[in-house]
């Protein structure tokens, strides 16, 4: 279990970490290239909904034959969209590399193909706790490479810096060989037999896995709206870079506390209150910061707050997918449900560009954020956690 969670939390750390940092690009690229806002956030908008598409087809593939050849595809995927990113001189290029290839190298090197192997790999009681360890990762990730990535641009120039991440996702090669499974289709021993249409089927037809995709929705929205466009909204304030800096790391840093925290609690309370606790705490944090008067405190203490509440959303969705239909299609079902979070970045992340380039403010969605932390709150309270009943799979 060691060596899974220590290759795993790897593996997120390097992927979640460079694509974290992406908003600092923002205003370099956009300004060189002689491009729109609305340019540079299509394109994220796209590689958040190529993750999305890609996902379910990733978790599948890696559901029949292994997590390590779905991830060494990733990998060399992730390396070839930044340096198509880097050399990119018009926006449909730019958007194929940033857009197309990291989104699909991105669904093959995070939480759907990872989360499958824990879940099989991990004992059920303590399945929520590696879970949130994983997620955990991926926050230090952030904590960690912005301000690598803020270096290596006002060092190297931002061209160089993206070749040379190029080169830094290809240690996720050798990683996933300490994720290789036994041979064959992985699954727990006793499952159910159950084709991957059957899977599907139950699952679209089953209230609570609607409900817990649709408020994965809201976070996709929230955390990437805020993710890409928080250095270029801190500009407009009038603060230096290294206000944005600062507070994306304190996002990536609290933000292994509160990953950390769900999962851990996810062992102990029910899933979907502590769901819908994050949900609101968001949409209540969003609102003070909107309306109390701005400066580099508050940036921070955003930040902070918003960090314990980023991805600790990731540890009990996923669970409670393991828990209602057990761990066989994990990664494909989990990758449906990052579908629907990444419906949600896509527009996030692009009707920040759209709605700023037609206001000159980021306002309208700031609002657009706390009404939907709302919905997602109200959403997870009926949620069911219970395995689903299989009666005539039992019986086959």
């Amino acid at each position: 279990m060691a060596q899974v969670l220590l290759c795993g939390a790897a593996v997120v750390t390097l992927s979640m970490g460079i694509r974290h940092g992406f908003g600092l690009w923002l205003a370099p690229i956009t300004m060189e290239r002689g491009w729109t806002r609305e340019t540079f956030a299509f394109a994220m908008a796209i590689q958040n909904l190529a993750w999305g598409l890609a996902g379910p087809v990733a978790g599948a593939l890696a559901d029949r034959f292994g997590a390590f050849k779905v991830l060494v595809g990733g990998g060399l995927l992730y390396a070839l969209g930044l340096v198509t990113m880097a050399l990119a001189t018009s926006g449909l290029a730019f958007t194929g590399g940033a857009g197309l290839l990291l989104g699909m190298a991105q669904s093959g090197t995070t939480y759907a193909v990872i989360y499958g192997v824990i879940a099989r790999q991990v004992d059920p009681a303590k399945r929520s706790w590696a879970m949130g360890i994983t997620a955990a990762a991926g926050s230090f990730g952030q904590f960690l490479m912005v301000p690598v990535e803020t270096w290596l641009i006002g060092n190297t120039g931002w061209q160089t810096a993206l070749f040379i991440l190029g080169a830094l996702s290809l240690a996720i090669l050798p990683l996933a060989f300490g994720l290789r499974e036994p041979s064959g289709t992985p699954h727990a021993a006793g499952t159910p037999p159950q084709s991957l249409r059957e899977a599907l089927r139950e699952a679209f037809s089953y209230p609570p896995f609607l409900l817990l995709t649709a408020g994965y929705f809201v976070c996709g929205f929230q955390v990437v709206f805020i993710g890409v466009h928080m250095p270029s909204y801190l500009k407009d304030k009038g603060f230096g870079p290294e206000v944005a800096t600062v507070a994306l790391m304190l996002i990536g840093l609290f933000n292994v506390f509160g990953t950390y925290a769900a999962g851990v609690l996810g062992q102990r309370l029910a899933k979907r209150h502590i769901l819908a606790a994050i949900y609101g705490l968001r949409a209540l944090v969003i609102t003070v910061f909107v309306l109390a008067p701005i400066s580099p405190a508050s940036v921070y203490l955003f930040a902070a707050t918003m960090g314990l509440l980023w991805l600790s959303t990731v540890p009990p969705t996923n669970a409670i997918v393991a828990q209602i239909f057990g761990v066989r299609h994990m990664s494909m079902l989990g990758g449906i449900v990052f579908l629907s979070h990444q419906v949600g970045s896509f527009l996030g992340v692009w009707l920040g560009g759209r709605l700023y380039d037609a206001t000159g403010s980021y306002t309208v969605v700031w609002w657009i954020s706390v009404a939907l932390g709302v919905f997602a709150m109200l959403v997870n309270l009926p949620v069911r956690e219970t395995a689903i009943s299989r009666p005539a799979l039992k019986a086959a």
